[in-house]
């Protein structure tokens, strides 16, 4: 069986612009989750009114980790796509092997 490709992901310079990238994906979708957070915070407020604090509060964790929990593994799939480490595989079903 032949050794699998190296990863490009070895090169030091191209890993560190591939999660460059991922930590910028990461702040955007901070951001996204703070303003999503505000978002459900005022549609809690005009709906229930100022109830208890704990909804406030288990709101903006349920959805600051959903959120963030999306961009993370979506970040890691792009980051996988994008550098080539997903064609640096040895793939055992390939088509030419079963040739």
């Amino acid at each position: 069986m032949a050794d699998p490709r190296p990863s490009p992901l070895d090169d030091p310079q191209q890993a560190k612009r591939a999660w460059a990238h991922y930590r910028g994906m990461l702040r955007w979708t901070a951001e996204l989750a703070v303003g999503l957070i505000g978002v459900v915070w005022v549609l809690l407020y005009h709906e229930f009114g100022l109830v208890s604090i704990h909804l406030y509060i288990a709101s903006a964790l349920g959805v600051g980790v959903m959120v963030m929990l999306f961009g993370a593994l979506m970040g890691l799939v792009f980051v996988s796509h994008n550098s080539g480490h997903d064609d640096a595989i040895d793939d055992p079903l390939d088509d030419e092997t079963w040739r």
